[in-house]
């Protein structure tokens, strides 16, 4: 049985269906890259398997448990993770208090002592080490990206939703990050990584998914979805995009 099951998911705003009847499912363990143009409807695709907003038809299961029309807190639980596009750090906290919080709300809901420890955990994991006490808004942006990680990982998650978070690191962070998130598939959890760098994406991603226009045109082996007329055709603009 598939880890994770999307089945004609489709979200509407008004006019416009940023995301139009995408199917596809991953096995535990695999770790997939959900590439395309922008405005293809990647975000709106992650914002739907995380609860963040609701599908307009279609449903999400994850290991057979039903995720459409759950709260994003209940899809939590569930053993879903995410980062976001833009980093959502809380700058007054520490490290330690900053990913203490998704310890807490996370898939397996710890407490005082134990989500702290979680937390220094996940902290550690990304390269944190040492700097549990140190205060979020004086973080460099690798280093916020890593806590944006941190804060993923100490919510337990069998399901990571990676969107864009190689973005904007220099060469040699980039390395760094590459083989943090080969690290952490390696681990066993299943990673769906939403991502523009196609060094990364051929380096860690086996299998590529492609949108454009809010549709799925490709779901295939990485080098030959890169390879497709279709793909290619879509990130040089011919044809609509959404």
């Amino acid at each position: 049985m598939s880890f994770l099951v999307v089945d004609n998911a489709v979200k509407t705003f008004g006019g416009l269906r940023a995301v139009d009847g995408v199917s596809f499912a991953l096995q535990q363990g695999e770790i997939v890259g959900l590439l395309g143009p922008n405005g293809a409807g990647k975000t709106t695709l992650i914002n739907l398997i995380s609860g963040a907003l609701p599908a307009t038809e279609g449903q999400i299961s994850l290991d057979g448990v039903r995720l459409t029309g759950l709260r994003p807190d209940r899809i939590a639980r569930a053993g879903v993770a995410r980062t976001f596009q833009l980093v959502r750090v809380l700058p007054s906290l520490t490290l330690t208090e900053n990913v203490m919080i998704p310890a807490v709300f996370g898939a397996k809901s710890h407490w005082g002592p134990e989500a702290r420890a979680v937390a220094m955990g996940a902290l550690d994991r990304v390269g944190l080490a040492g700097r549990h006490d140190a205060t979020a808004g004086a973080l460099t942006y690798i280093d916020q990206k890593r806590l944006e990680l941190a804060r993923a990982l100490a919510a337990e998650p069998s399901l990571l939703l990676l969107d864009e978070w190689l973005a904007g690191l220099n060469p040699s962070e980039l390395l760094e990050g590459i083989a943090l998130i080969r690290e952490l598939a390696q681990s066993g959890v299943t990673i769906l990584m939403v991502e523009h760098i196609m060094e990364a994406v051929r380096a860690l991603c086996p299998r590529a998914l492609v949108m454009n226009s809010g549709r799925l045109i490709a779901d295939e082996a990485t080098g030959a979805a890169l390879a497709d007329p279709h793909v290619i055709a879509a990130y040089l603009g011919e044809g609509a995009d959404a």
